[in-house]
């Protein structure tokens, strides 16, 4: 008879624990997201309280999703420790899980591509679209010499710290951690095979940049950019100007020019290759891998001039003497004016 009883009471309490780990399941061990395939991604910023993360939280899942974990939240008092970072939503994972992975910042690395960018506000302006950096900021600090004096360079030369790849990186990283990540990649690209080599040229590894971002700008062709490094390492030998119309792009900060006019020629800046013989200061952008290898390993010649081709195939001729390339540069300024091109 007792044994009766105690089965008729066993009953209704085995159903209440099933029910009630029922609705522990159904609030906090079923998916977060409510999508059953894409990553969806949250970014939490410095500015962000809980309130303003339940907001960004909330199109990514369900009302019942985000009650369980509002639970959690008061539980472990994670109004006083949100976290910055981008974090996957990722189906198949738990409400439990994703409130651990915010409240102990388990987040989501973002592949960061560092452009060749001519200006700093340029690369300011692509790194802070992808990393909580404030573009203002990071133009403030890249074009003041203090700031980079602390990496060992000045404001002309800062873009030569800049490897254009991608990189894994935390979107929170510090402007400090991004600095530290740069000159690590920058170390590790500079290894000892390439430093080699431009010392057996007589050249810097900032120097290298600076003739790279020329010679970018002269072609998008990587198989020419071999020989347009051996005639500019000869002019550099013979003492003359390297008369490179991209630095009066620069100097004159219009990129988009077609024509350089001879009135141009006399722009005063340090950039222009045509009053000051040497390498300006620093890049007229950041190099790509392609130019700067491409210095390291030019072809040597004897030419010393050089004109874009008047078939606007984006090569050029070149010539060993002055009157051959004032034959080039006719052919080629004829081709313009047929052209229109002003």
């Amino acid at each position: 008879m007792k044994t009766i009883k105690a089965t008729y009471y066993l009953i209704p309490v085995t159903l209440c624990i099933l029910v009630v780990l029922g609705l522990l399941y159904y609030y906090f061990l079923t998916d977060f997201s409510k999508e059953k395939e894409a990553v969806q991604y949250v970014y939490i910023d410095d500015d962000d309280t809980i309130d303003s993360v339940y907001v960004k939280l909330l199109p990514t899942t369900t009302e019942h999703s985000l009650m369980a974990l509002k639970c959690l939240a008061r539980h472990w008092d994670y109004k006083d420790h949100v976290r910055t970072g981008r974090y996957a939503i990722e189906p198949g994972v738990s409400v439990v899980t994703t409130f651990r992975n915010l409240k102990n910042g388990h987040q989501e690395a973002e592949m960061v591509t560092i452009p060749e960018s001519k200006t700093m506000e340029r690369l300011a302006g692509v790194l802070s679209r992808k990393l909580m950096l404030d573009s203002l900021m990071l133009v403030s600090s890249l074009t003041d010499n203090d700031f980079c004096g602390r990496w060992g360079y000045d404001t002309a030369t800062i873009a030569c710290l800049f490897v254009p790849n991608t990189y894994e990186m935390y979107w929170n990283v510090s402007l400090d951690g991004l600095m530290e990540r740069m000159q690590k990649e920058h170390d590790r690209f500079w290894n000892g095979e390439r430093t080699a080599k431009a010392t057996a040229i007589g050249l810097t590894p900032n120097e290298v940049s600076t003739m790279a971002s020329i010679i970018d700008e002269e072609t998008a062709n990587n198989g020419e950019k071999p020989m347009i490094a051996g005639m500019y390492l000869n002019r550099l030998k013979e003492g003359m100007p390297l008369q490179a119309d991209p630095t009066i792009k620069f100097a004159m900060k219009r990129f988009d020019l077609k024509r350089i006019y001879h009135n141009m020629l006399l722009y005063d800046s340090p950039y222009n290759t045509y009053r000051n013989a040497g390498l300006p200061p620093g890049p007229i952008k950041i190099a790509s891998i392609k130019g700067i290898d491409a210095v390291l390993n030019r072809v040597d010649h004897n030419y010393l001039y050089m004109c874009a081709k008047e078939d606007f195939s984006g090569t050029h001729n070149f010539a060993s003497t002055y009157r051959e390339h004032l034959q080039n540069a006719a052919r080629y300024s004829k081709a313009l004016n047929e052209r229109g091109i002003k």
